[in-house]
């Protein structure tokens, strides 16, 4: 039966960007809900920034660890009927949508420990197809379309946050949170669906075949020699580097990001609602035309050059909300201010991702070298959300801005001398 479904595939181009755009979107319409709609309906009930902090921080830890928890089996996986990786996409989001449906059993929706421990679940699925769907990436995207590819999830991501966010903050208000479950549950299950519609290569299933089908048996690389290989190219200066940069950026947007949230819902007396549609609006704007444009910046010019712009871009951004503060006109720029700090970091995301993909392509643990840069970023974020309680009171609003613009500063210094940070051109140079 499954023979009979002409599926696209992800040897076409319209193949790879209706899939991978579907799977970045089931990640921001989760995101939407709960990482910004269900944040700021948090903060509207009165939550301080520790709790919703400890939120983030609980949802995040599954993305923290997700190279040890799916990196070695997604390097590793054997031949499937549904496609090497695309089986594994399929079990994340089975997975992810099962944790999902946790949440109907969640008896109050301020029982933040019980709503963090199904997001925690949930995350623990979704990097599953996360890691499936990066590795799809680097195994069939050409080196000359990586920037649009990362334009393209960055936009399903976007896209889908900018959705989830709109909808939930209006559903979480008019129709409670079972119902915004609901909605959640329907919504991300379709964006699922058209992900693994995309079958991995020609001969693959589209779905479970009827009858068994031999696959040619193969040997696994053994996990131990495996994890030694990639521990010897972790501990290279050049990826200890760029895992320090990946870190520090998005620790210090997070530490900025939740005491914004809080700042001008609390103090400068914004509607939550209505900060998640400014937060969904600018999203958008970035994430659409702003990703495009980036990603075919960084197909053109490189992804150094590209990611060199977009660091100074945010240094700069950071430094101006950093002076507007400390001025005293944090109130009256609160909308400046949080363009400032949405716009210039989300388009950085578009560029940073070709560049740690080039870093990590041409070896047999390249999904695994990925996913750690990308969890140690994760980490970072983690990490910022949940000192954002205590850093408060220490840096203060300007305090965290300030640190944020000095962080992009130095990551502009390291990526204008790319060679401390990425794989030189002869390292390079036989990869598609």
């Amino acid at each position: 039966m499954a023979r009979m479904i002409a599926a696209p595939t992800l040897a076409h181009p319209a193949g790879r960007f209706a899939a991978f755009l579907a799977a970045y979107l089931y990640q921001g319409l989760v995101a939407g809900f709960s990482l910004t709609a269900l944040a700021n309906h948090y903060a509207g009930l009165g939550l301080s920034a520790a709790e919703v902090g400890g939120h983030f921080a609980l949802a995040g830890l599954p993305w923290a660890v997700q190279p040890l928890l799916w990196g070695p089996l997604l390097d590793r996986a054997r031949a499937s009927r549904l496609g090497r990786h695309r089986a594994w996409l399929i079990a994340g989001l089975l997975g992810a949508q099962a944790a999902l449906a946790l949440l109907l059993l969640v008896p109050d929706e301020r029982s933040l420990g019980l709503v963090g421990a199904v997001f925690c679940l949930h995350s623990a699925f979704a990097a599953l197809m996360d890691t499936a769907a990066d590795r799809l990436i680097l195994d069939h995207v050409p080196k000359s379309e990586l920037g649009r590819t990362s334009a393209c999830t960055r936009a399903g991501f976007v896209l889908g946050t900018a959705a989830g966010t709109l909808l939930f903050s209006w559903s979480l208000a008019s129709l409670g949170f079972a119902a915004s479950v609901r909605i959640l549950l329907a919504a991300s299950g379709l964006a699922g669906l058209l992900a693994v519609a995309v079958r991995e290569a020609p001969g693959d299933a589209l779905v479970w075949p009827a009858r068994a089908a031999a696959v040619e048996p193969e040997p696994r690389r053994p996990l131990g020699r495996f994890l030694r290989r990639l521990l010897a190219s972790m501990r290279r200066p050049r990826a200890l580097r760029l895992l320090a940069l990946c870190f520090s950026i998005d620790f210090s947007l997070a530490l900025f990001e939740v005491r914004l949230g809080v700042a001008l819902v609390q103090e400068f007396g914004w509607d939550s609602g209505a900060l998640s549609r400014a937060q969904a609006g600018l999203g958008l704007l970035a994430g659409t035309l702003g990703a495009l444009a980036v990603g075919i910046w960084a197909d053109r010019a490189g992804p150094a050059r590209a990611l060199r712009g977009l660091l100074l871009a945010c240094a700069a951004a950071f430094g101006g909300i950093a002076l507007l503060i400390a001025t005293g006109r944090a109130g009256e720029a609160g909308a400046l201010i949080l363009a400032l700090a949405s716009l210039p970091p989300a388009l950085l995301v578009v560029a940073l991702v070709p560049a740690v993909m080039g870093a990590s392509r041409g070896s047999g643990s390249a999904a695994t070298q990925f996913e750690l840069y990308m969890a140690v970023l994760n980490l970072g974020s983690v990490a910022g959300a949940a000192a954002a309680g205590a850093a408060g009171p220490l840096l203060g609003l300007a305090g965290t801005a300030a640190l944020a613009a000095a962080v992009f500063a130095a990551g502009t210094l390291l990526a204008a001398r790319p060679h401390l940070i990425l794989r030189p051109p002869a390292r390079r140079r036989g990869i598609a």
